[in-house]
């Protein structure tokens, strides 16, 4: 009873292998389906498309140059001001103190300039009347006592001279003690809007220093000029040219596409490669920064926001184009070489060759397939510049007119030469 069962099934089966085999070469008689269109000239446009955030093009990070607490915060978060307005005082008595000790430093080197001064300009006149009487009679006046006088005079000169330069040194140190003073009253650098406020009153502005980099009080920046800074990978970065026109989405605003031309572009990574331990590049991104600078932004547009932007990098006016999804790989056929008299083909170079084909990969080329008359394809190799959204500019290879396999993928890939297609869009309809 089970033999019977295991026969009938097997027959059930080998009738379904019949019925497979015989559609298959049913479909292969009738041609492959496929998606055809005619290569025509089209207008294209290559786009760049890179994401970044929203940043105003002039913005001022303020922080202290001295120390010390907050005694008058004059602003709020989002407050317009303007240029030379006060933002807020720092505790000035420490200051005010060094002022007062360098003014007093300064009148005492004054006091000793004049001093030294008076010292001075007795010992020269003591010089003038030695030398005086010596001229009338030298017996009254030895060569001792002469070099006396000249040598107090020496002295009292270069101490005249000293003081002088002390005087010079307060001055300095009170110059620096009022601009310290100074700094304790913050003003706004530039007109605009405090977009970020990091303190309160009451709290210690630090002094950045070497390994500390201090206490951002606040920012302030320009929100009439806006700019949209996007990072684009290293392979489209050599399509981008400085002016090259952009539209910008942004998350915010999901009903506007904003213009804007490109300003800046980075010649260094945001994110470069390492090197491993062998030497080699780890696989790591490589993004380069490129600022878009936007046309006519909205008073409401805000700073840090995301976007999107598409940079027009290149524009091609009525060129011969190809669907995207046309162009595949193939690898071309290696030619056969004919032997020329006797039988000894030479087993040295049938040899050599063998190695010299595992060594040397044959190299793939781009192409698309051509429909012939009789709904057979020919693997054609062409030649492709820009790629718009959906075509390919053709540069070699293909004349206007000819009808080509646009699709569908897996039909493309499985198609070989001579091939048989069948199609009701031969027009590209």
């Amino acid at each position: 009873m089970n033999r019977k069962k295991i026969l009938i099934a097997a027959g059930g089966a080998l009738v379904l292998l019949v019925f497979v085999v015989l559609a298959l070469r049913q479909g292969r008689r009738g041609g492959t389906d496929v998606r055809t269109e005619e290569v025509q000239r089209r207008n294209l446009v290559s786009v760049v498309t890179a994401s970044g955030r929203i940043r105003p093009h002039r913005s001022v990070d303020i922080q202290a140059d001295v120390s010390g607490r907050i005694v008058d915060l004059r602003v709020l978060e989002g407050e317009v001001v303007d240029a030379g307005d006060t933002l807020l005082i720092i505790d000035p008595r420490t200051y005010m103190a060094a002022v007062r000790r360098t003014e007093a430093a300064l009148a005492t080197a004054r006091a000793g300039a004049a001093q030294a001064k008076a010292n001075r300009d007795q010992a020269e006149r003591l010089l003038t009347r030695t030398r005086g009487i010596r001229e009338q009679n030298p017996e009254l006046v030895s060569d001792q006592q002469l070099e006396d006088a000249q040598t107090n005079f020496e002295v009292q000169e270069a101490l005249y001279q000293a003081s002088e330069h002390q005087v010079e040194q307060a001055r300095a140190n009170l110059q620096e003690a009022r601009d310290l003073l100074a700094k304790t009253v913050i003003t706004a650098p530039m007109s605009g809007r405090v977009t970020r406020l990091n303190v309160e009153e009451g709290e210690t502005a630090i002094v950045g220093t070497m390994n500390n980099p201090g206490t951002v009080l606040l920012t302030v920046a320009d929100l009439g000029e806006m700019e949209a800074v996007v990072e684009v990978d290293e392979t489209d970065i050599p399509q981008i040219a400085l002016g090259d026109s952009a539209g910008v989405e942004i998350d915010a605003f999901p009903d506007s596409v904003f213009t804007g031309r490109v300003t800046e572009i980075a010649h260094s990574s945001i994110q470069g490669g390492t090197l491993g331990l062998s030497g080699s590049t780890a696989q790591q991104a490589v993004d380069f920064e490129v600022v878009i600078r936007l046309d006519s932004p909205p008073s409401s547009l805000r700073t840090d926001l995301s976007a999107t932007a598409d940079i027009v990098a290149e524009v091609r006016d009525s060129v011969l184009s190809i669907p995207i999804i046309a162009l595949t790989l193939r690898t071309p056929e290696p030619e056969e070489e004919e032997g020329f008299g006797g039988t000894d083909t030479g087993s040295e170079e049938i040899a050599l060759a063998e190695e010299n084909e595992e060594e040397a990969e044959p190299e793939e080329l781009e192409g698309v397939f051509v429909i012939g008359e009789d709904n057979t394809v020919t693997f054609r190799p062409v030649k492709v510049g820009i790629a718009g959204r959906e075509h390919f500019e053709v540069l070699e290879g293909l004349a206007e007119g000819e009808v080509i396999v646009a699709g569908s993928y897996q039909a493309i890939r499985g198609l070989e030469d001579g091939d048989l297609v069948k199609t009701n869009n031969r027009n590209g309809s």
